[in-house]
């Protein structure tokens, strides 16, 4: 015959297995939203934007001694200029090909990798305006400032130091850049051509010693 205290003791049972069940519910619903909310969604397009060809062209992949291959041309970096300006980090790549020497711009600006080739030109004597035209093209200023700036390998700049620059764009992807690296030297012009990735052999360069 069941007596009240089994009755009782079987209420408590219950009575502790359904709070513990409950409890037990509750702390895996906290789990799963502390777990969603450390959870991050990834850009869909980071591949298609270009970003990942970032550890292509990254300073580690090229520097002084890298081989860059393009259009039956092997070009080798002769050395590399890392300019900052705050948490902004770009790099410019001396190259040559036998004809002279070219630059290698390689700069990820929002979500977005860019590659220019600029070709030197002496022959110009530019100041900055906020238009520029240059055999037969115009260029319209998109940005100007100044960074700091250290340096790899040959160059024909110093060590480290400070310059100010101020950059154009052009229709189709061309580029013009005016460079001052130092307060009484004059602007050095350049003009570049938007290129891809895809252009390019990278040959990697050696370790730094």
């Amino acid at each position: 015959m069941v007596t009240m205290a089994f009755l009782l003791k079987l209420i408590a049972i219950i009575l502790l297995l359904v709070a513990l069940f409950a409890f037990y519910q509750s702390w895996k619903a906290k789990k799963s939203a502390s777990n969603e909310g450390a959870r991050q969604r990834n850009d869909p397009l980071a591949f298609a934007a270009g970003v990942s060809g970032e550890n292509d062209f990254n300073p580690q992949v090229i520097g002084p001694g890298a081989i860059l291959s393009r259009g039956g041309i092997d070009y080798v970096v002769r050395g590399t200029v890392t300019l900052s300006q705050g948490p902004f980090v770009w790099y410019e790549h001396m190259i040559d090909g036998g004809s002279g020497s070219l630059w290698l711009s390689v700069e990820v600006d929002e979500g977005q990798l860019e590659l220019v080739l600029w070709n030197p030109r002496k022959d110009l004597n530019l100041d900055p305006h906020a238009t520029i035209e240059v055999d037969g093209v115009t260029y319209r200023e998109i940005e100007r400032g100044g960074a700091r700036y250290t340096t790899e390998g040959t160059t024909g700049l110093p060590a480290a130091g400070d310059m100010s620059y101020v950059d154009y764009e052009g229709p189709n992807g061309m580029r013009l850049g005016l460079e001052k690296y130092g307060p009484t030297t004059p602007w050095e012009a350049t003009i570049g051509q938007v290129v891809t990735p895809g252009e390019f052999n990278v040959f990697p360069a050696p370790p730094a010693q």
